[in-house]
């Protein structure tokens, strides 16, 4: 009995101490990852103090994004010479687009900043090349898109084939309208009609203003389609055909700034990319035995904290017509 509870002892005394070390291991992980974040944020520091041209990227759907706004600002403030915005987006939010252009027309109080875009500039996309000093794009880049959407889906035939009848109770009648379950009513139409005729008009009014066009150009350039570059040119929605290389040189021209100075990519640290030391830390307690620590790091409940939510409000998007 002696022997055996002697034994029992040495055990426990023996998982004790690997457990000590294990947890001292992932100590040690934790504090190199620090380290090499620090090291990081220490040369990227470096690179933003010095001389180059930055650019930023604005693609995919753009809604509010306060992590941007705040990196547009920083980038005032940094060594940059000047600033390229690299466009292909079909656009997004027409709150998220404006508040977007603000920053870019602060940032071009303190530095030139430039557009070019890539792909399509459409929608909201376009709000976001007005706030430019000037804009670039190659011959078959898609452009335009001057417009306001409000779109939504209602259900109601394939709720009554389900038998499915969804009541309400509310305070007057263009509350909560449209829902999506009843046909639009022309009063519940004209209220939302006079949402988007008002954010176009902005929008329109931003074009004239910052593109120059009289009457007939605006008409023309706000009927809601989208142009190719060479179409766009004549109708003064851009300044150039031509690339990120017709923006340099026109950024050494015009405002001195030499073409060579490097160029830093500017990214917008989002949430989800600390995930990804969650997920080192998650590999390196599995490795180390820690199972219920490592599934915690790795769980749905900790990604899901980075997930985006979906765009809503009014729209400022290009989309090709659906193929029936």
């Amino acid at each position: 009995m002696s022997h055996d509870a002697d034994s029992i002892v040495d055990r426990r005394r023996l998982r004790r101490k690997l457990t000590f070390w294990r947890v001292s291991a992932l100590v040690a992980v934790v504090a190199a990852i620090g380290a090499l974040a620090a090291i990081y944020s220490g040369k990227e520091f470096t690179s933003t103090a010095s001389a180059h041209v930055a650019r930023v990227n604005i693609g995919g759907l753009i809604r509010n994004d306060r992590d941007r706004i705040k990196m547009l600002d920083n980038i005032g403030n940094s060594g940059a010479k000047a600033v390229i915005l690299s466009i292909d987006s079909p656009g997004g939010t027409v709150a998220g687009a404006e508040s977007l252009y603000h920053a870019i027309r602060r940032l071009a109080e303190k530095k030139p900043v430039v557009s070019v875009v890539e792909g399509i500039g459409a929608s909201g996309a376009y709000i976001v090349a007005l706030g430019t000093d000037r804009i670039f794009a190659p011959r078959n880049a898609l452009i335009g898109s001057v417009g306001v959407i409000f779109q939504y889906p209602n259900f109601g035939d394939a709720l009554k084939h389900l038998g499915i009848a969804v009541e309400e109770v509310k305070s007057s009648p263009l509350k909560a309208a449209p829902n999506g379950y009843s046909p639009t009513s022309p009063e519940a139409r004209a209220a939302i009609m006079s949402l988007v005729e008002d954010s176009y008009d902005w929008f329109k009014g931003l074009v004239r203003e910052r593109r120059g066009l009289d009457d007939a150009q605006l008409k023309t350039a706000s009927d809601g389609r989208v142009f190719t570059a060479h179409q766009a040119l004549p109708l003064h929605m851009i300044d150039q055909i031509g690339d990120e290389n017709a923006a340099r040189e026109w950024l050494a021209k015009n405002k001195n700034v030499s073409k060579d100075l490097p160029v830093r990519d500017w990214e917008v640290k989002k949430l989800s990319s600390s995930f990804r030391w969650l997920s080192a830390l998650s590999w390196a307690a599995n490795e180390l035995g820690l199972s219920t620590l490592a599934s915690f790091l790795s769980s749905n409940a900790v990604s899901n904290l980075g997930s985006a939510s979906q765009l809503d409000g009014l729209l400022a998007l290009w989309q090709p017509p659906s193929q029936h």
